[in-house]
């Protein structure tokens, strides 16, 4: 399932303000869960700054790398095939309390599809493709698959930066394919 800091990490990407902070109410999951696997390489050495610096001082050097010597094959189990629809609201933490210029700005934003970063699913590899949702004719509805409640455990909030990146975690529970996100600050959420 995507967690409230990737959802969050979308809805940035679409608009962000240091005088705003945005809150996830509610993740929607809507397609059956399926995964697959990829398997990718990676060049796991770099060549190092000293190095380049000597190069570039003297005028010769090596720089190159030879891939085969320096090849990481990384697996990975991903989603696939995802769908949420992510509820959220915004917090004004500093400056003028203008929440119509903001939600505004939002909006018009995430109609026209644009964006300050590609939003992405993990790794910025598994870009996440958005659209804005104005009413309730636009949701879709829940898989069937979904229906009832399901305990999915721990899962990662949000990490507080103002306690030394410590990570929060709380129980989720989705009923009818929608996880509600307790607030960050609630006695739900542990570090």
């Amino acid at each position: 399932m995507i967690t409230p800091s990737a959802a969050r990490g979308i809805i940035e990407a679409i608009y962000w303000k240091p005088e705003i902070r945005w809150v996830i109410d509610r993740l929607h999951v809507l397609n059956p869960i399926h995964f697959t696997s990829i398997r990718r390489n990676e060049v796991g050495a770099k060549i190092s700054a000293n190095t380049a610096a000597t190069a570039m001082r003297t005028g010769h050097g090596n720089l190159g790398m030879y891939i085969e010597v320096e090849r990481q094959q990384r697996a990975a189990l991903l989603l696939r095939d995802v769908a949420y629809i992510i509820e959220a609201h915004f917090e004004i933490i500093a400056g003028e309390p203008n929440e119509a210029k903001h939600l505004d700005t939002f909006n018009r934003r995430a109609r026209a599809g644009q964006c300050f970063t590609r939003p992405y699913l993990g790794c910025r590899e598994f870009a996440a493709d958005f659209e804005l949702i104005e009413n309730d004719a636009q949701m879709r509805a829940t898989h069937p698959s979904f229906v009832g409640d399901r305990d999915l455990g721990w899962m990662l909030h949000d990490i507080d930066f103002k306690n030394e990146r410590q990570a929060r975690f709380f129980h989720a529970t989705m009923t009818d394919g929608i996880i509600s996100v307790p607030r960050f600050d609630g006695e739900e959420v542990r570090g």
